[in-house]
């Protein structure tokens, strides 16, 4: 992959418009289609040509969404877990009767999890379902990268969970609320966002504190490099770029990436190559080469946050969406 060192320079001919119509909750590729998860309850899917509108959760509102698969995976107001497929067929997963679906992540084999209150649950990829309880409310679900170990964060800390055995529960403690959970390429590191402006991490192999701090907000954005030696999170007006070659980001700073005089909404590392979309609060997207942080500009500041942002598998192609209901398809140049 190819970017052109000067920043002035812009990429945004090779953007579709999409007009989602409704806050753009989350978002995934299917093969050569994005789906658009939209807070009224519509999933929208487009392959920058023709798109189609389907109602997973009909009278209701989608909260949360994650990609599982060839399928994306919403959660809603009315208590479903729903799957989509690019053909814009729809199937039940889950339902909490009565509850509000806090969190969902996809795993290997067409796993998936979600969350609703103190209440978790897997489906792996047969259809067996499984329950666990957290000791408090599961704010945030992520699936081990090696075999099948779910990553639940709560108050106090984080409960590495094997749905399919009878083995006590993991626990990596650390007081305070943990918002969110993501876990390295490698399943070596466990880092989580924290109420307080901060993320906490674990090194699992000596059970080792990494405390990252310094953030002016919530860190609600965090993405590994294809390589795992990089994570990259928003919450500042730059991409903070944590280090975790080595032995981790222990007594090393990070990088700062894209320093504008907004915030950071969202970041998504390319799947093959050391470049950063890192998408801001006013609407901005840039592309971002960290070997020379040399920035191209994808879309100008609309005046509405970035809310979801996703790369395709082949890394060609990058879908935004807003808050506003407005978004883009952009594609590479040959």
């Amino acid at each position: 992959m190819t970017l052109a060192p000067a920043p002035s320079q812009s990429l945004a001919e090779h953007v579709v418009a999409v007009e989602a119509g409704a806050h753009v909750i989350g978002l995934a590729w299917l093969g050569p289609k994005a789906a658009f998860a939209l807070a009224d309850g519509q999933v929208l899917l487009t392959d920058g040509r023709e798109a189609a509108r389907v109602a997973p959760h009909p009278g209701g509102g989608i909260l949360v969404a994650a990609r599982a698969g060839d399928t994306l995976i919403t959660g809603g107001d009315d208590g479903r877990v729903v799957a989509t497929a690019p053909d814009g067929t729809s199937a039940e997963r889950g339902k909490e009767q009565g509850r509000w679906i806090d969190a969902v992540t996809g795993g290997r084999d067409g796993a998936i999890a979600w969350s609703a209150g103190k209440t978790v649950r897997t489906r792996d990829g047969k259809g067996q379902l499984r329950s666990f309880t957290a000791p408090t409310t599961a704010q945030g679900l992520a699936f081990m990268p090696k075999g099948y170990r779910l990553a639940i964060a709560h108050y106090n800390g984080v409960t590495l969970w094997f749905p399919n055995t009878d083995a006590t529960p993991d626990v990596l403690a650390w007081k305070g609320s943990h918002l969110g959970v993501t876990v390295s390429p490698d399943g070596q590191y466990v880092v989580t966002a924290m109420q307080e402006n901060s993320l906490h991490g674990w090194r699992l192999s000596d059970r080792k504190d990494m405390r990252m701090s310094g953030y002016p907000s919530k860190t609600r954005s965090l993405s590994w490099s294809h390589d795992g030696n990089w994570l990259a999170t928003s919450g500042a007006e730059a991409a903070i770029i944590w280090p975790f070659d080595k032995q981790g980001p222990m007594g090393r700073a990070p990088r700062e990436c894209g320093v504008r005089p907004v915030r950071v909404a969202r970041v998504a590392f390319h799947p093959r190559a050391l470049v950063l979309a890192s998408a801001y609060e006013d609407g901005t997207v840039l592309l971002i080469r960290l070997t020379d942080a040399s920035e191209l500009l994808v879309q100008n500041a609309t005046g509405a946050s970035i809310t979801a942002l996703a790369w395709d598998d082949s890394g060609r192609s990058l879908a935004f969406g807003d808050e506003a209901g407005h978004g883009g398809l952009f594609t590479l140049p040959s």
